[in-house]
């Protein structure tokens, strides 16, 4: 192994390092708690190393919704993996959505709530960003009719999807009436008449 190798092994183990503790930090006592003199002292780095790997909080954060993407593409994929049929695919792409929107909101929020410096629906977007797309594509492009966009219409499933958690979470919509809202809307998507 080169020099060079290891310096460069070692630069990506410390990033990782730095994004699993701001993770925590957030899943822990929320994003305002995650600032480079915590994350600092978290990962026992001066500052001076954390801004040599990302430029500031917006980036760190940035960091963490991309990962969090690739692990939300994962369940996504895990959870459409034994669904037979467009309409129970489609149903098993709600739950997910919204059983890992409750498991793990600060990664959610970072990821579909605050601003993040990422490119979002664009071709430059990372990969992680696309794959998670992608996952909810796959799920609703069967619905589409003739002449839609099965983009747009992934959009607007994606839309329905995080206003039901938004609202939810915030207290505006009650929380036993869930189910049946995510029955409702996969009924709109994909009637009981879709295989």
């Amino acid at each position: 192994m080169t020099i060079r190798t290891r310096r460069e092994r070692e630069r990506a183990e410390r990033e990782r390092l730095i994004v699993t503790a701001a993770q925590e930090l957030a899943e822990a006592e929320g994003w305002d708690a995650v600032t480079t003199r915590r994350l600092a002292a978290a990962v026992e780095y001066s500052q001076p190393v954390l801004y040599s790997h990302f430029k500031g909080k917006d980036a760190i954060m940035a960091a963490v919704a991309v990962r969090g993407c690739e692990e939300f593409a994962a369940e996504l994929r895990a959870a459409t993996a034994t669904a037979e049929g467009t309409r129970a695919r489609l149903a098993a792409v709600g739950r997910a959505y919204t059983d890992f929107a409750r498991r793990r909101p600060a990664l959610y929020d970072v990821m579909f709530t605050h601003r993040v410096d990422l490119p979002f629906a664009t071709p430059e977007a990372p990969a992680a960003l696309q794959e998670a797309f992608g996952e909810l594509l796959r799920a609703v492009e069967p619905v589409a009719a003739e002449g839609d966009d099965p983009a747009l219409l992934t959009e607007t499933y994606w839309a329905a999807l995080h206003g039901l958690v938004t609202l939810t979470r915030s207290g505006r919509l009650p929380e036993e009436a869930h189910d049946r809202r995510l029955a409702l809307l996969l009924s709109h998507f994909a009637p009981p008449t879709t295989t």
